[in-house]
């Protein structure tokens, strides 16, 4: 849609906004409650999911008294069930598993799903989402990356709206208001360039988990921190942007930026650039996410330009990141191509983070499972009946299981 016809979630003065939030004891989720805290009058939570972090979560539900929550991790699900049918303070429904992550994000007891779980997992609470019309504020971009075909089209059909949360897209998002992709000639996505950007490639067998966990500037959760050094992120980024604005992959370029000021740039066909420009604070996009196109005053850091001088753009060496040129491949050939690039990505991560793989096999371990895709992995996942969402919902959810099983 233009987006100048954006909903705003704030208008009808239905105060406060109820609020799903999935994956609310990583970072994202833990920033975005930070807001919340800030907001109180605007906005209520009413549901929390995590994988399995209940200490963190049980002090969540203690602060923020939500109907319901559910954890991913069974035993975890049945332990935080028995902690809070035992204190008063965090007593609440605990569903448990994938379907109880469904089941939660099934339920009318919100306005706004924030979707926060990292990795795949978040495709199904976030697709049960877009079914039911809520506006989605989406930090989990792998969902996209592996059915943003799928689920577009069909939060396109139900009135749903996606919200960017991550603050490259959220950065496009601000600065396509009133514009329409048609006028569009070109996506400019920064990226930091992670903690090896000035490393040779020879080094790069040497390094290790912890080296590569040190970001120079965003504090983020592992699996994402490890994108960012390997530029996979960036490149889950592209495909994600494709399917967040409706341009090509052709449209969709990638500049390095050690700053992480300049959060990304639109440049219109006639000649004119937009950028959108904060500290890197995840907060900022949060809250946006929350209230667009209106705005929220903020007690942030503020952005000071003379402090933040030079701002600096490099080309991105494909050469030592080649992740990102893995993940342009993918996001070409489409169908379930981004989903195997996704699954192949997270159980080398995974690995390289347990210590048993090298960085280097990183990108070798992805580009395996790309040419080793079954003949029809490139027809289209798009649907148009309840039916079709399903097959290929199940097609989706198999290629992933069958892609992790073969790393």
């Amino acid at each position: 849609m233009p987006f100048s016809e954006l909903q705003n979630p704030l208008a009808d003065n239905r105060y406060p906004v109820r609020i799903a939030l999935f994956g609310s004891t990583g970072s994202i989720g833990v920033n975005t409650l930070d807001v919340v805290r800030r907001h109180p009058e605007r906005f209520e939570i009413t549901a929390l999911a995590a994988n399995r972090n209940i200490e963190i979560l049980g002090k969540q539900i203690a602060e923020f008294h939500p109907k319901a929550v559910a954890v991913a991790d069974k035993s975890a699900a049945a332990k935080l069930a028995s902690l809070a049918a035992a204190r008063p303070e965090t007593r609440c429904e605990v569903l448990s598993g994938t379907e109880g992550l469904r089941e939660l994000a099934r339920r009318d007891s919100y306005d706004t799903f924030i979707g926060a779980l990292t990795g795949f997992a978040g495709f199904a609470p976030t697709l049960e989402a877009i079914q039911r019309g809520k506006r989605i504020a989406l930090a989990n971009k792998e969902t996209l990356v592996v059915a943003g075909e799928l689920l577009t089209a069909l939060a396109a059909r139900t009135g749903s709206e996606i919200i960017p949360i991550d603050s490259e897209h959220s950065a496009i998002h601000q600065c396509l208001v009133g514009e329409s992709p048609e006028r569009i000639r070109r996506i400019i996505l920064t990226a930091s360039g992670g903690p090896f950007r000035n490393l040779p490639k020879e080094q790069f067998a040497a390094i290790t988990p912890e080296a590569a966990l040190k970001h120079p500037k965003w504090k983020m959760g592992p699996k994402i921190t490890i994108d960012s050094a390997t530029l996979m992120n960036k490149g889950l980024e592209i495909i994600e942007a494709k399917w967040l604005f409706n341009v090509p992959l052709s449209k969709i370029e990638v500049v390095v930026h050690p700053q992480s000021i300049v959060h990304s740039l639109v440049e219109f066909i006639d000649g004119s650039v937009k950028a959108q420009l904060g500290m890197p604070d995840m907060r900022l996009p949060i809250q946006y996410a929350l209230t667009a196109p209106e705005r929220l005053d903020q007690s942030y850091d503020l952005l000071n330009l003379i402090q933040s001088s030079p701002l600096e753009f490099f080309a991105a060496d494909l050469d030592k990141f080649p992740s990102l040129a893995l993940a342009r491949e993918a996001g070409a050939r489409g169908g379930l191509y981004p989903c195997i690039l996704n699954a192949a990505n997270e159980e080398a991560v995974a690995q390289f983070l347990a210590g048993t793989i090298a960085f280097t096999k990183i990108p070798a371990i992805i580009r395996a499972a790309m040419d080793a895709a079954p003949s029809d992995a490139s027809k289209s996942i798009l649907a148009s009946t309840d039916s079709e969402i399903s097959d290929n919902m199940e097609r989706i959810i198999a290629c992933d299981a069958t892609t992790r099983s073969q790393i």
